[in-house]
């Protein structure tokens, strides 16, 4: 079968060429992929694997062979699922409880944004408990995670902030749901009684200042690279009793399946409460555009490749 696979000599660093069909264990399904969408944390780590390896962590298609434990969605289910490698591929085994069955009005590169940015979105907003009311702040506001956080936190009647590293990249924010949309996180300004924190260095020891008492930052990436300084008393003075909580998907999908979220998120997208806001969609064949534009910042939401 045709996968896109790490190749060092060819632009973007992939290459389609001819792979072994998957052979999915007891409790995966054997997936059609019809559509992928591209995450900064796969991308970047492109460079680091082994040529000939097939990446991709989000995908979306048909159920071509049912789970041999009878387990997820029957032969024929249009799905979208997770897996932590092999996605960017013609077929993929995905493990069920990762998987979930969409609706039938659901365009598949739509489902295909869900996996990865959706359930840290959703997962990481539910580690602050009921929202209504309180003051939220999602860092990296115009990527895949940080608009679909917009919208989640918006519908569940928080008061939401959201935060761009340039003024164009704040586009559209507003309109799904963000009361406020700022360039930089400063130390100074109103208590947050909620933070999703994905930029790390001085933009998470901001957050860890103006975290409300018995708030929560919830930290699930360091774009910028940088350490960060942290005050201890930052936590027995103003934010007492705050929680600085880490957070990873992978591991987080270990503890609890990922197939019912997925299909919630689903079934949300299908009803139009929550918009995909793909900003970039080609085809697998051409990958090089898509990926370079996702690395430098060029993607206001998420960027899908069409396996055609």
């Amino acid at each position: 079968m045709l996968a896109l696979t790490v190749a060092p000599s060819q632009p973007g660093g992939l290459g389609l060429q001819e792979v072994d069909e998957p052979q999915p264990g007891p409790g995966e399904a054997l997936v059609e992929v019809r559509a992928v969408s591209l995450n900064r944390g796969e991308v970047r780590r492109l460079s680091d694997q082994p040529e000939g390896v097939v990446p991709g962590w989000d995908v979306a298609g048909t159920v071509v062979e049912q789970a041999a434990d009878d387990s997820g969605p029957p032969a024929g289910a249009r799905v979208v699922g997770l897996v932590q490698s092999g996605g960017w591929a013609r077929h993929v085994a995905v493990p069920t409880d990762s998987l979930a069955q969409i609706p039938d009005g659901l365009a598949l590169a739509a489902a295909a944004t869900l996996p990865v940015a959706g359930l840290t979105a959703y997962r990481t907003l539910a580690l602050g408990g009921l929202l209504l009311g309180k003051r939220v702040l999602v860092t990296g506001g115009a990527g895949g995670v940080g608009r679909l956080a917009v919208q989640l936190a918006h519908r569940g009647g928080a008061h939401v902030t959201a935060v761009v590293g340039r003024p164009e990249r704040g586009e559209g924010l507003e309109a799904l749901g963000a009361d406020e949309v700022v360039v930089g996180f400063e130390e100074e300004g109103p208590g947050l009684d909620h933070v999703l924190e994905s930029v790390g260095g001085a933009s998470l020891a901001a957050a860890v200042r103006r975290v409300t008492p018995h708030g929560m930052v919830a930290c699930y990436g360091n774009s910028s690279g940088e350490p960060v300084t942290l005050s201890a008393r930052d936590f027995y003075r103003g934010a007492y009793g705050a929680r600085l909580q880490g957070f990873f998907l992978f591991a987080d999908i270990a503890r609890e399946p990922a197939s019912g979220d997925l299909g919630l998120l689903a079934s949300l997208m299908a009803g139009g409460a929550l918009d995909p806001q793909i900003d970039v969609e080609v085809s697998w064949q051409q990958p090089e555009e898509a990926l370079a534009a996702l690395m430098d910042r060029r993607v206001n939401g998420k960027a899908v490749l069409h396996v055609d």
